[in-house]
């Protein structure tokens, strides 16, 4: 049972939180993580693309990892499997970001506890371009 991902947390996640690095954004516009990420950026957002085998998506600079990105990071947003997604998850707390959020059918309960542990905001298995239009409603 997903205990991560309350309405409040959402809302906070979504209206104080700008700056965004995708986990796993890919090049390719048909992948839902373009599209979530083209949409977040359409809205306001900051988008850092996390993706090692990329120089460029969206027009902001891709980085290989969260620890190379020379900015404060507010949400780290996982487009990973879950088998992969609690690394990510532990290099998100490593770089002081703010909240993690895992996409959905991204679940790794025993990573979202490590960061809710750690102090972070963690939503799980939603995605911020379906909740963000709910927040306008």
């Amino acid at each position: 049972m997903n205990l991560y991902g309350d309405q409040t947390t959402v809302e906070r996640v979504l209206t104080d939180h700008r700056t965004w690095a995708v986990v796993g954004l890919s090049e390719n516009p048909a992948r839902a993580s373009y599209r979530v990420a083209a949409f977040l950026q359409s809205r306001g957002f900051r988008i850092i693309p996390v993706n090692p085998k990329a120089a460029q998506i969206l027009g902001e600079i891709a980085y290989p990892d969260l620890a190379s990105i020379p900015i404060p990071i507010d949400v780290v947003d996982i487009f990973r499997r879950s088998s992969r997604a609690g690394v990510h998850v532990d290099e998100a707390i490593a770089v002081g970001a703010k909240a993690v959020w895992l996409q959905l059918d991204v679940i790794d309960e025993e990573a979202a506890a490590r960061a809710h542990a750690a102090g972070l905001d963690v939503i799980m298995d939603r995605c911020p371009a379906i909740e963000l239009p709910r927040l306008s409603r």
